[in-house]
């Protein structure tokens, strides 16, 4: 009974410290299948095969009721706390090479998500490239800025300029 509980309240914590949290079903899968994927989304996310009855109750106790539907057969969960993009990118590639496993849905910032949604996720362009695309447009508008008020400065000399040619021709 107490590891039960300690097993609650260990997936308890998981769901309240993950940035999004992904379910699938693993049926069909080995082992050695199982440790692939964790392997390649272990940088961004822990994956762990859960027993339903536990996940239920740590999900409810965390505020999550989205999963009471979908935890039926063999699941187990992508915690992700690093890029839920990323995660999400490398199970939608993970699944296109193991058909077995089945994105069932996920939870992301207070929202259910469906398995469509989860494929939307994968869709999204990776937060380095995002953060990429930013920077370019601020560093475009600080140019746009840098040429904004340099272009007065730069039109009185270009005048005091031609008043001095003029002055000199004059003279």
């Amino acid at each position: 009974m107490a590891n039960k509980e300690a097993t609650v309240a260990e997936l308890q914590d998981k769901f309240q410290s993950s940035t999004a949290v992904l379910l699938t079903e693993y049926r069909g899968l080995t082992v050695a299948k199982l440790k692939e994927l964790r392997t390649s989304i272990s940088e961004d996310a822990t994956y762990a095969v859960v027993k339903n009855t536990l996940t239920k109750i740590a999900a409810n106790n965390a505020g999550i009721t989205s999963f009471d539907e979908e935890l039926v057969g063999p699941s187990a969960i992508a915690f992700v706390h690093g890029d839920p993009v990323t995660v999400a990118k490398k199970l939608r590639a993970f699944t296109k090479a193991n058909p077995l496993l089945v994105v069932k849905g996920g939870y992301f910032d207070g929202n259910p998500l469906t398995a469509a949604e989860v494929g939307k996720l994968a869709d999204l362009e990776s937060r380095e490239v995002l953060l990429g695309k930013l920077a370019g447009a601020f560093k475009a508008s600080l140019f746009g800025a840098a040429y904004l008020f340099n272009a007065p400065l730069s039109k009185a000399v270009r005048t005091i300029d031609a008043l001095r040619e003029k002055q000199e021709s004059a003279n």
